[in-house]
């Protein structure tokens, strides 16, 4: 599958008996047995019970045991762990005891990415068929060459490594800092940076002295829109990077027809057509090019969907 909150794996109880349980649900989970996976976590939790990944372990086998009582532990790791680098709060919703939120957890996406890093290109490539950075390069590759690229959610520089021929200079930010020390030992970039891009853009990360406005000729989204929801801070800075007559290619899961965005299991959002080119309007883009496409497959399941070309302005 893609990537999905394994945070927990990365910090123990603190307790030796408490982690020793935890081991053996960890087993048992794999052998399909949640209900009793959930009862030796509920054990560990006694001997510490102030273990935020713990509980989100117990809420995520309350879960998939079929009990009722999974948001009360999702609700706990919140209590414990505010910052949500679990992504607790985008498990609520989709229990429909919370509304879906608008964007999820900026440490939750960190937290994500900065695990995954290590691994991203063998899980993605290798083991679910990604495809969006040879199909959206693809798509580019009839504009080339670019003066100046911006490649927004750059991770490990896929991306980038499939347009860096046609590029002069090619600009990669990610919210995750061992993405970007992955992009950085493939020397394709000639910056890299940290940024957000669920913050409004003069917040974002992208400007300073150095990195000015309007700079890019092209800017790229390639499989990062879909762990964001709204897409309402992302089109007005991508519309402070363009130049006048600038591209922009990214790339979404499909919704289907109707709707703006929908929160699916596996924590990422799908976005509708209807919905990408409504923000396309509004910001003054036009669209050059759509293409449908299965872009990876997640449990054995293809994946469906869509590829944006447009241009700012007419």
């Amino acid at each position: 599958m893609a990537p999905t909150s394994s945070a927990f794996n990365q910090f123990s109880s603190g307790d030796v008996l408490a982690d020793r349980r935890v081991d053996y649900a960890r087993m048992l989970a794999e052998a399909g047995d949640h209900a009793a996976a959930a009862e030796l976590i509920e054990q560990a939790l006694e001997l510490s019970p102030h273990w935020a990944a713990g509980w989100f372990m117990l809420g995520e086998y309350r879960e998939k045991a079929g009990r009722p009582d999974a948001a009360d532990a999702y609700r706990q790791t919140l209590e414990l762990e505010p910052e949500d680098v679990f992504g607790a709060t985008l498990k609520l919703a989709l229990l429909g005891e919370e509304s879906v939120p608008d964007l999820p957890p900026s440490g939750y996406i960190e937290s994500l990415f900065d695990d995954y890093a290590d691994r991203f290109d063998t899980a993605l490539v290798e083991k679910l068929n990604y495809s969006v950075p040879e199909k959206l390069a693809a798509l580019i590759a009839p504009h080339a060459p670019f003066d100046h690229v911006v490649d927004l959610g750059c991770g490990t520089g896929l991306l980038g490594e499939a347009i860096r021929s046609s590029v002069t200079r090619l600009e990669g930010f990610d919210i995750s800092a061992n993405m970007l020390v992955r992009a950085e030992q493939k020397a394709i970039y000639d910056h890299l940076g940290q940024a957000d891009l669920s913050l409004p853009h003069h917040e974002a990360g992208l400007f300073s002295k150095s990195l000015a406005l309007h700079r890019a000729d092209l800017v790229s989204a390639a499989d990062v829109l879909m762990y964001l929801g709204s897409l309402e801070t992302v089109f007005p800075l991508v519309t402070a990077l363009l130049r006048p007559n600038g591209l922009f290619a990214f790339s979404v899961e499909d919704a289907g027809p109707d709707g703006g965005f929908v929160l699916r299991e596996s924590l990422r959002y799908a976005h509708s057509q209807a919905y990408i080119e409504m923000l396309l309007a509004q910001h003054g883009f036009t669209l050059a090019e759509l293409q449908r496409t299965v872009i990876r497959t997640d449990g054995g399941n293809p994946v469906r969907g869509i590829l944006f070309l447009s241009r700012l302005g007419a």
